[in-house]
């Protein structure tokens, strides 16, 4: 388990829509976006975005389930092709951790082929959702 910001211990939410504040539920248990950037890019992300798609986990250094979501995520961009896995130490990028709202590890964000978040899910994703994720991407 991880622990927020706020003390709390991480659930697991699954891959949404990405629509309002609370991730397209309507009923505020979302991530916020913060007002963040409204793509990511290479300069973002500290790595090369993928052709069609694009899964960047946060993650902190002592997330057990920061782990397993790195091995579901890079087993997945590897079946897909011109999907791309890039982690990002939430610890070292507060700056962008602030601008997208992001308030948990792990959080995963599933961009399109122009950085744009289509996707976004806190917690440990099962393999299923993050595949059904990519088809709003590609």
């Amino acid at each position: 388990m991880c622990v927020d910001e706020g003390g709390g211990v991480t659930g697991v939410r699954v891959l949404g829509r990405q629509d309002g504040p609370d991730g397209g539920r309507g009923d505020g248990s979302g991530d916020r976006t913060g007002g963040g950037p409204a793509r990511l890019g290479a300069a973002e992300l500290g790595a090369q975005p993928g052709r069609r798609a694009t899964l960047v986990q946060f993650s902190s250094a002592f997330c057990q389930p920061c782990r397993a979501t790195r091995r579901i995520l890079a087993e997945v961009a590897g079946m897909v092709d011109g999907v791309a896995h890039v982690e990002i130490d939430a610890e070292e990028r507060l700056d962008l951790v602030r601008a997208l709202g992001i308030e948990k590890t792990p959080t995963v964000l599933v961009l399109d082929a122009a950085g744009r978040i289509v996707r976004r899910a806190a917690g440990m994703p099962r393999k299923a959702d993050v595949i059904a994720a990519l088809g709003a991407a590609v």
